[in-house]
């Protein structure tokens, strides 16, 4: 990869985008990982306001510490970066207290973490209708599009997505030259929304740079009977998720009234 001329091509369409929108920045959330720190830095450096949102929901101290630092960061590198904290943990307690109780924990406690991402979508589009900015997504090429690892109108609600044609590994390469924090780059990666240390790979059952094998030879039009061994696992965990996510990375299903019906 081209490290630098890439860094310029996704700035220039960010700048570009914007401009032709005549909007006059981004809004992002910066939860303390690696992708929220990229694309904040990229967006930064367009040059347009940035407004960076710590949004935190029952968070670890080293979460919330990783984010305050790469927004520190930001404003001591670029102007027109400015920071607001909105503690949404108030909030998120309140509504499960007026939520009614169910059965089964696990199904509500699953439910709750993709609230608590809905919840940061939200308060992301209240500060871009307020300031006139656009939300920048922070999603990268393997959550987006391979295994479908977000939440549909929580993280998966944006304007537009700077890193989406970038796998993850891509987006380790991007922070090292831009400089991000180490604490980020070393960080394993985590959607933060369990309010407890659980990683990405705990919860998908292998790793970034797996995933994006099973990708490749998904692409191939391999399938689950040409590997065995961990390939195999990995790649059977690759099309489990693909296939249960298609939902999220297909258009919503519109129902078309035949002619002679209208």
């Amino acid at each position: 990869m081209q490290t630098e001329k890439v860094i310029d091509h996704i700035v220039k369409w960010l700048r570009d985008y914007a401009t032709n929108a005549h909007i006059k920045g981004f809004v992002i959330g910066i939860s303390g990982g690696i992708d929220s720190a990229v694309t904040s830095t990229l967006c930064a450096k367009t040059g347009l306001d940035l407004l960076c949102l710590e949004m935190p929901i029952h968070q670890s101290e080293k979460q919330v510490s990783r984010a305050s630092h790469h927004i520190q960061w930001l404003q001591d590198n670029f102007a027109h970066v400015k920071r607001q904290e909105v503690n949404l943990t108030p909030v998120f307690d309140n509504l499960v207290a007026a939520l009614p109780p169910v059965d089964n924990e696990e199904d509500r406690f699953m439910s709750l973490a993709n609230t608590r991402a809905r919840l940061r979508m939200t308060t992301l589009y209240y500060f871009a209708a307020l300031k006139g900015y656009l939300v920048a997504g922070t999603g990268n090429k393997v959550e987006d599009f391979g295994v479908g690892f977000y939440t549909k109108y929580g993280d998966g609600g944006v304007d537009l997505s700077p890193i989406a044609d970038l796998l993850k590994t891509e987006v380790y390469t991007i922070a090292t030259f831009l400089g991000i924090n180490r604490e980020i780059i070393k960080a394993p990666p985590t959607d933060g929304l369990w309010g407890d240390n659980r990683t990405d790979e705990d919860q998908i059952g292998a790793s970034y740079p797996e995933l994006e094998w099973a990708m490749r030879m998904s692409d191939q039009g391999k399938q689950a009977t040409d590997f065995s061994g961990r390939e195999r696992e990995v790649f059977l965990i690759f099309k489990k998720f693909n296939s249960a996510n298609q939902h999220k990375m297909v258009p919503i299903p519109v129902c078309e009234i035949p002619t002679g019906l209208k």
